[in-house]
């Protein structure tokens, strides 16, 4: 548990796990291009405190990483203790009890539950030290990350809402887009519990408020999938063992904690028309498009007095929210497993497929057709809903090692009679879906098959040797699976061309069979080809590249990295 985001700050810079920059370094567009430098590295380089940023605050980035620093965020020496204690609970609550004492032995639990809920603060909060009765967001060292972005974005936003129905409050993470001093975007898609708050809402002005910083493990919990009607800070009192506390704000009828960097309070009109919103360099590595969002009227401000500003940067991968979407899927592995799809023994969602594009998935398989069972069981939870591309094998097969994938694929998997298809929900920000938010996807069983599944046969093709192959060049067909990209990507750098696959691929529209191989078509696609409006990859200009070159050595940094970005320059 961490009293403020300066003390967490802190406590990375005694682990060695912080540098800090003295220097002046622009929040337009020169911190994210630092940070996409350093976030790169192995292991996620080190967090990053940029401290004259040309206002007040100072700037952190890339706090959540790497693998250790996501484990000092949450408070524990390693996910093990977290599965192990969600293990426990589930195992306590669900066991049948039929004596008295047995019953009883539940109470400990119970108490230790009761523990985390979050309670009202008293006295004077020190998010409120400061307040701004007039907004000005030109004080906050907001950052914008990439050239062609639709201006300034605030990108670690806790946004609070309540349902205006039942009361029960909802914790999410939308990006912001600063409009002027007083009004921003809210980012919020049409799947997300903010915007069906908001939907419900009957009154004029709907309030909204909005945290930065705090405990970190406030920021985690605003990511995480949790089901409907759980509070997230319910989620925060369990991670840090200790409640959140929480004060009222001073314009909006809603609580936050009290111990946040900064508070940002506003209403969003609800017979006011949508504005637009965007581009934005997102987590896609590709700009997210222009799109119609409500607009957020900010009322006040307020902050304390050493508040430091948290932001992160999203891009080409890997970013800081990988470690984030890593420590995700180890959480809440049991609880997908105990509540849905019991027979899951592992998943796994690879970095290059930015969460939601790619998944590895083992099984304890017992009967023909189980793996179809579970892929139509995860499309249905939360937001596995926006899977494309899911391969699942058996419990025997380390999910985490890509060659172990690889070889289950090469002796396991026909395509014609392995690959399914489907459609449903995919995320709005898949550039390559038909229509937005919708469209296909794709199952590829690479689970031994039994007798009812047609033997266990590999493929047509008795002579070939490679489950997964890239190519630039559309006659080629060299694997079980030959995926197609665009002449500019390496086909040979593994790591890219499989984030090309997960963010270029609609499975459906670009998928054939030739020779009994699956072929999927990874270019980049124009109008006429079943597509919307084709967006670029997020990169930094030359000019900015080459202000991060002249100054480096006078940021007291180490040695030169160059820019993530030349690979992708035309």
């Amino acid at each position: 548990m961490y009293k403020s985001l300066k003390d967490f700050t802190e406590f990375l810079d005694s682990k060695g796990e912080l540098i800090r920059i003295k220097e002046f370094v622009d929040p337009v567009l020169e911190i994210a291009e630092i940070t996409d430098r350093i976030s790169k590295q192995p292991d996620g380089g080190k967090a990053i405190l940029f401290e004259n940023t040309g206002t007040a605050f100072p700037v952190i980035t890339n706090m959540f990483g790497s693998h250790k620093r996501m484990l000092y965020a949450l408070g524990v020496e390693s996910y093990e203790e977290i599965e192990s204690y969600f293990k426990n609970l589930i195992g306590e609550f669900s066991a049948e009890r039929h004596s008295l004492i047995e019953k009883l032995k539940i109470l400990p639990q119970l108490k230790e539950a009761s523990d985390w809920f979050p309670k009202k603060f008293k006295g004077d909060a020190p998010c409120q030290e400061v307040i701004l009765f007039k907004p000005e967001l030109g004080r906050l060292p907001v950052l914008q990350c990439w050239p062609d972005d639709g201006g300034k974005f605030i990108t670690l936003p806790m946004v609070h809402t309540e349902d205006p129905e039942t009361g029960q409050r909802n914790l999410g993470m939308y990006r912001m887009q600063v409009f002027s001093e007083e009004t921003t975007g809210m980012h919020w898609h049409r799947h997300k519990t903010g915007a069906r708050h908001f939907a419900a809402c009957k009154t004029n002005q709907f309030p909204v408020a909005i945290t930065l910083g705090g405990d970190p493990v406030y920021t985690y919990s605003a990511t995480a999938p949790l089901p409907d009607g759980i509070d997230e800070y319910l989620l925060a009192g369990f991670l840090r063992n200790k409640a959140v506390e929480l004060t009222e704000c001073l314009t909006q009828p809603l609580k936050v904690p009290a111990d946040c960097d900064f508070v940002i309070e506003g209403y969003i009109e609800r017979k006011e028309d949508l504005v637009k919103e965007g581009p934005f360099g997102d987590h896609t590595g590709y700009y997210s498009l222009t799109d119609l969002y409500p607009l957020l009227h900010i009322t006040c401000i307020s902050h304390k007095k050493d508040a430091i500003y948290p932001a992160t940067l999203v891009g080409v991968p890997p970013q800081e929210d990988k470690y984030m979407a890593l420590a995700t899927e180890r959480i809440f592995l049991t609880p997908i497993k105990f509540a849905m799809v019991p027979e899951m023994k592992d998943m796994h969602l690879p970095e290059e497929g930015c969460g939601h594009n790619l998944a590895f998935i083992s099984i304890k398989k017992s009967y023909p057709g189980e793996a179809i069972k579970v892929a139509h069981a995860l499309w249905g939870a939360g937001q596995m809903m926006f899977n494309k591309i899911m391969v699942i094998v058996d419990e025997n097969v380390d999910v985490r090692n890509r060659e172990h994938v690889i070889n289950a694929i090469l002796e396991n998997y026909t395509p014609k009679r392995d690959t399914h298809f489907s459609r449903g929900p995919l995320d709005v920000l898949d550039h390559a879906a038909p229509s937005c938010g919708f469209g296909g996807k794709m199952l590829i069983d690479a689970t031994k098959k039994m007798a009812e599944e047609s033997g266990n046969v590999t493929t047509s093709d008795s002579t070939c040797q490679v489950a997964v192959s890239f190519t630039n060049d559309t006659d080629k067909n060299e694997g079980l699976i030959t995926i197609v990209l665009d002449k500019e990507i390496n086909k040979d750098d593994e790591y890219i061309a499989l984030w090309q696959w997960g963010a270029n691929c609609d499975p459906i529209r670009d998928s054939r069979f030739v020779n009994g191989r699956l072929v999927m078509d990874a270019r980049s696609k124009s109008r006429g080809q079943g597509v919307r409006e084709w967006p670029d990859i997020a990169v930094s200009s030359e000019q900015t590249i080459k202000a991060i070159d002249e100054k480096w050595s006078d940021l007291g940094i180490g040695e030169f990295i160059p820019s993530p970005s030349r690979r992708f320059l035309k």
